[in-house]
């Protein structure tokens, strides 16, 4: 029988991320260190976050004892796609006994739409700074540059509301947005087209680059509009890779964080078949990689 007492941190978090000994989660952790003696090179002054969509099986497992193994790692920020069952008041309770906070979270384009009240009440509660619009479904994407510049407007009314709760409402781009529509490019559209003082630009670099484009040209085009990125790397094959592994230049994107308006960067990886060495190296890459902000 496996306890904690025989299973390294290192061995039981892995396990846990393939999913074995899910259910020993949270009585295995209680035996980790805490984030600050695991981390002690962490750069306070530049705060590491994480997409919890990266880790999104063992949120369905048992979100306290994922939050515990993230801080474990080092991260102080997160980023959530979903409370998987919990509500606002305790998410909010798990956070503050982790020492984490949580400054952004994705929120569905319909969910705006159908529980705009609810979903500003439950970020108010939980400390969310930012909402993101995360995904655009095919039928949200439409034909030509008329279903963007609609979504721009709209952009901008969820935004008032989001300003008047002192939340940012701010958008999450894959590829799709960079294929010219009617001569237009959609994400220029939505960022040309919203009030930059109630929308914001989440970033994703690996998406941006898989789209052909250069993150810095973004930076100089519309300067002080990425308050957020996801840092996430391309394998030479065009896959995803863990941060630091692969061929994006962060250290040029870096370089440009003030010129972008960098707020808040979310180490993220959509697929990954070891989520703990993903998360691990994240950490350990963007820690390096904040010395040039």
């Amino acid at each position: 029988m496996i306890t904690p007492s025989t299973f390294t941190r290192r061995q039981f978090i892995r396990a846990a991320a393939l999913g074995a000994g899910c259910a020993a989660i949270p009585s295995v952790l209680a035996h980790s260190h805490t984030a600050k003696s695991l981390n002690p090179n962490g750069m306070a002054s530049n705060s590491i976050g994480l997409q919890l969509y990266t880790l999104r099986d063992i949120m369905k497992v048992s979100v306290p004892a994922t939050l515990k193994l993230v801080g474990a790692v080092g991260y102080n920020e997160l980023e959530f796609a979903g409370y998987f069952g919990h509500s606002a008041k305790e998410i909010s309770t798990i956070l503050d006994g982790e020492g984490l906070t949580a400054p952004s979270a994705h929120i569905q384009l319909d969910d705006f739409d159908n529980n705009l009240e609810q979903v500003l009440e439950d970020a108010q509660t939980v400390g969310h700074k930012y909402l993101v619009v995360p995904w655009l479904s095919e039928a949200q994407r439409g034909v030509g540059i008329a279903p963007y510049k609609a979504l721009a407007e709209k952009l901008n009314t969820i935004g008032e509301a989001c300003n008047k709760a002192n939340i940012m409402l701010a958008y999450h781009n894959h590829d799709f947005e960079f294929e010219v529509r009617d001569d237009e490019i959609p994400l220029d559209v939505l960022i040309t087209e919203t009030d930059p003082n109630l929308v914001s630009m989440e970033l994703d670099l690996y998406w941006a680059v898989k789209a052909g484009k250069d993150p810095v040209d973004y930076f100089k085009q519309y300067p002080g509009r990425f308050k957020l990125w996801h840092v996430k790397d391309m394998a030479t094959d065009g896959n995803f890779a863990d941060v630091g592994t692969g061929v994006i230049d962060f250290e040029t994107i870096f370089a440009h964080g003030k010129l972008a308006g960098i707020e808040h960067k979310f180490v993220e990886r959509d697929k990954t078949g070891d989520r703990i060495a993903t998360i691990e190296q994240g950490y350990k890459a963007v820690s390096m990689l904040n010395s040039t902000l």
